[in-house]
């Protein structure tokens, strides 16, 4: 997901670690995505998507 969105938009990415299974995309502070909100991990489109 970190490279998709590093080629899509030619930015920065930061990969942060997490315990228990937490997986979040935060943008400018900005939590566009949260797998314990939704149960599943993204498609790398719903978030590439929400980043246009």
């Amino acid at each position: 997901m970190a490279a998709a969105i590093q080629d899509a938009h030619d930015v920065q990415v930061e990969l942060i670690a997490g315990k228990g299974g937490i997986f979040d995309v935060v943008v400018d502070g900005e939590r566009v995505y949260s797998k314990d909100e939704t149960g599943r991990f993204p498609e790398n489109s719903e978030i590439l998507d929400q980043l246009s």
